[in-house]
């Protein structure tokens, strides 16, 4: 009732304005009233165009300083930072009193920021800052000091602002959002130790702030990253409860999955899986964890049923392509040949280049294992169609292709893949067998293709914890 009272009020004066036939300066008193009483009830298109009306008709009234600073409040709140910036600098031109200099510069601060302009908002702010730290404006300016910090990138100053803005201001209305910066920003500068008490009394001092669930999530992150895991996993816990579509709840989720496998009992692992399969609307990361729980828990049956339900319900996403790729690895370490080709066949459709060229990668050497050469020269020669290919997986497929081609009796074809590796794959290993596997074939080409008394060997395996190479170990 209030606001609507306050809205009728506005509008009736600003009828008055109009219409009526006063005096010059009878009118120029109007305009500047309707103005300023609408801009507090933040009706800001009748501010405006009160207040413009002024600033053209009267440019010589004493109070057209402070006209230009509302005008300028009005049109920040229109979002139209960039007129409002032009009716901050006038004002700050004429304004004498120093706290309205301040508050012309805050405003300044204030457009420029909207104008994405970091660098000149962060001077705007510390002036006002250094120049009286007692200031009203003070507490709003340094919060503006740490926030064109984090736009410029630089999170230590914009930790030290936060840091700053809290002990001196712990109640100003901002302090909550500048809280879980702050916590953020040691997070991002890996100082878990100190993010963590920030986070822990966030919901004692701000208990009805709307950002009590994003320090819940953050302060369980910080725990199981930094030495308690078990408390973590129950503020992840008792976050996704409470909080079943919140942004971060796919993470937490995620990170529960994580933790469980990590620090979790056998116990606690099956029941993550069976909480994460038996969602009447699981997302894609739900099931792909489900799969990697089955998997840690060496229950292929349960992996293959999240993988499916994956398959079924997210045919084109990416988790989808990844699942199949890694339990096509994991059916190729157990030997099982078949099954890993068939597998990694649903992951060579994936948008991922790199799990595209794994996939044929795999595919390739389990045809070579179950010795239908064509077919593995065929997947061998895939991965190099694949644009973004990283080198161990090129010439760890070019290894077999020169092998699928020895097989064929392709003496030729083969030297050709044997010599590209040793000449320029990365891995030494690797390179050293592809100049033995070249020598022979140059030998065969000598003898007409005569079967040479060397046994033909498989390329080495690859070296534990290499990451340029297809191959899994």
């Amino acid at each position: 009732m209030k606001r609507r009272l306050a809205m009728a009020i506005t509008l009736a004066a600003l009828l008055v304005v109009t219409f009526a036939p006063a005096s010059a300066l009878d009118e120029a008193d109007r305009l500047f009233m309707v103005g300023e009483r609408a801009l507090t009830d933040r009706f800001y298109p009748v501010a405006r165009r009160a207040l413009e009306r002024f600033v053209a008709q009267y440019p010589q009234d004493q109070r057209l300083p402070r006209a230009m600073l509302l005008l300028g409040q009005a049109r920040l709140a229109l979002n139209d930072p960039q007129s409002a910036l032009d009716a901050f600098s006038r004002a700050a031109t004429s304004l004498t009193a120093p706290a309205d200099q301040l508050e012309a510069k805050f405003w300044q601060g204030e457009s420029l920021f909207r104008l994405k302009r970091f660098a000149e908002a962060r001077t705007a702010y510390d002036e006002i800052v250094r120049t009286n730290a007692a200031s009203p404006l003070a507490g709003d300016a340094l919060y503006g000091v740490a926030w064109t910090e984090l736009e410029l990138k630089r999170p230590e100053p914009a930790v030290i602002a936060f840091h700053e803005f809290l002990a001196a201001w712990p109640q100003h209305p901002n302090a909550p959002m500048a809280t879980i910066q702050l916590a953020r920003g040691l997070i991002d500068l890996k100082r878990l130790g100190e993010a963590q008490p920030v986070l822990r009394d966030f919901a004692t001092k701000y208990p009805k702030s709307e950002l009590l669930p994003e320090a819940q999530y953050l302060l369980g992150w910080v725990k199981v990253n930094n030495g308690d895991p078990r408390g973590g996993l129950a503020d992840l816990r008792a976050f996704v409860a409470a909080n079943p579509n919140h942004a971060n709840t796919p993470a937490a989720r995620k990170l529960v999955a994580q933790a469980l496998a990590k620090y979790g009992d056998r116990q606690e692992q099956i029941d993550s899986y069976n909480a994460l399969i038996a969602q009447p609307s699981p997302t894609p990361e739900d099931l792909y964890e489900a799969a990697q729980a089955a998997t840690r828990l060496s229950r292929p049956k349960d992996a293959e049923t999240a993988w499916r339900k994956l398959k079924a319900q997210y045919p084109d996403h990416a988790l989808t392509g990844r699942l199949s790729l890694e339990l096509a690895n994991t059916a190729f370490k157990a030997k099982n040949y078949k099954d890993a080709a068939a597998l990694a066949q649903g992951a060579t459709q994936s948008g991922e280049d790199v799990v595209r060229a794994d996939a044929w990668l795999t595919i390739g050497e389990s045809e070579l294992k179950l010795k239908r050469f064509p077919q593995a020269a065929k997947a061998f020669e895939a991965v190099g169609t694949v644009e973004d290919v990283e080198a161990g997986t090129r010439y760890r497929a070019l290894a077999g292709l020169g092998l699928a081609r020895e097989e064929q009796k392709e003496w030729k074809a083969a030297l050709g893949a044997y010599e590209a590796v040793a000449g320029r794959s990365p891995d030494a290993t690797l390179r050293e067998w592809a100049r033995e596997r070249a020598t022979a074939m140059k030998n065969q080409l000598k003898t007409n293709g005569t079967p040479p008394a060397q046994k033909r060997s498989e390329p080495p395996a690859k070296p534990s914890g290499d990451k340029s190479s297809g191959r899994r170990s």
